[in-house]
């Protein structure tokens, strides 16, 4: 990985870098001068923003002592907690390893070591939970004082321990109109205790919200490094690195990159453009809508988004389109009938 970084350190038109993101797997499984050493290396190609935002993901398992002892010297300011749930039956549907006392406990660790900004992962709409429970999970939450919370409806994935369970009837299948109830109380809820719901999934504080993910939302420029990492040149090229960890190894120990790269078509630049902006509460800039695409692409925004507006489903405020939060649970449906297909 470090001689990715090297390779790779002139992708990037803004060397000061505003946000340092370990994620994607377990990074936590890395000791403290490990993920002090990756940095250092950072260092070496690029700057950091006086107020850089440098968050590690980790297991609750896995925040122990010994490790938020070491991390607490590190240049790592934020925490990004895979929570799931307070609850144990809803962690062992979710084959989770932690314990629901684990969850809590690495929580009030990591405040003990200095992290204050912290983000948990909660999961909602569980065939093991209702909405009972789900209201005991937020408030374990509030009462923890953690000022970002990411929360998404729990999914079946093709080929997994759920849909086997589902299959043969041992676990109810997740229902819509539960996770939908479960996510407008999810919602009210938060507010009320002073968070701003700023995207779809993503709840936090003023001040705490994420200053890494922010940049995916607003189409920023990105630099993906390890296995299976994306990045984005800010305009219309995505590359991705291989999956396989030897042939990133070998093509690296080669000086070579184990990437592929994509040009993103104006169709693919617009839909994508859609469906991330209507996520948020910044919406999508209807400027910069104007000004990147062809006037037959605008000509069929327009006509797509007019039905919208009238039924209320869309609004334009201060030139950008958004979905009124109302109707947020079905966000991704109403981005992707605008779609260009």
């Amino acid at each position: 990985m470090k001689k990715e970084i090297f390779l790779r350190k002139e992708e990037l038109q803004n060397k000061n870098l505003q946000s340092l993101y370990f994620g994607g797997g377990t990074p936590s499984i890395l000791s403290p001068d490990e993920i002090n050493s990756l940095i250092d290396e950072v260092l070496k190609c690029f700057s950091f923003n006086n107020n850089i935002e440098i968050t590690l993901e980790a297991n609750p398992d896995d925040l122990d002592k010994n490790f938020l002892k070491g991390l607490s010297t590190s240049p790592i300011n934020r925490l990004s907690i895979g929570t799931q749930s307070f609850f144990e039956e809803d962690l062992k549907l979710m084959n989770r390893a932690h314990t629901a006392s684990e969850a809590e406990d690495s929580i009030k660790r990591a405040q003990d070591f200095g992290f204050e900004n912290l983000s948990i992962d909660l999961i909602y709409g569980s065939p093991t939970s209702n909405l009972e429970i789900w209201k005991k999970n937020l408030n374990k939450a509030i009462g923890l004082q953690v000022p970002h919370i990411s929360s998404y409806a729990l999914t079946v994935e093709p080929k997994t321990a759920l849909e086997n369970w589902i299959s043969k009837g041992k676990v109810k299948s997740p229902k819509e109109e539960e996770q939908n109830r479960e996510f407008y109380y999810l919602s009210d809820f938060l507010k009320d205790n002073g968070f701003e719901h700023y995207e779809v999934s993503n709840f936090a504080k003023p001040d705490f919200y994420s200053k890494h993910n922010s940049s995916y939302w607003k189409y920023k420029e990105y630099l993906g490094i390890g296995p299976s990492a994306h990045s984005y040149n800010g305009f219309d090229i995505r590359s991705w690195n291989v999956a396989n960890n030897q042939q990133y190894i070998k093509k690296l120990n080669s000086n070579l990159l184990a990437k592929e790269e994509e040009i993103l078509s104006q169709k693919d630049q617009f839909n994508e453009m859609i469906m991330i902006g209507l996520r948020t509460i910044w919406g999508v800039d209807l400027d910069s809508l104007n000004n990147k695409f062809s006037d037959k692409i605008l000509v069929h925004f327009q006509n797509e988004i007019k039905p919208n507006i009238n039924d209320g489903i869309l609004i334009i405020e201060n030139n950008h389109l958004k979905i009124p939060e109302k109707h947020w649970f079905m966000a991704d449906g109403i981005a992707s009938d605008l779609f260009i297909v």
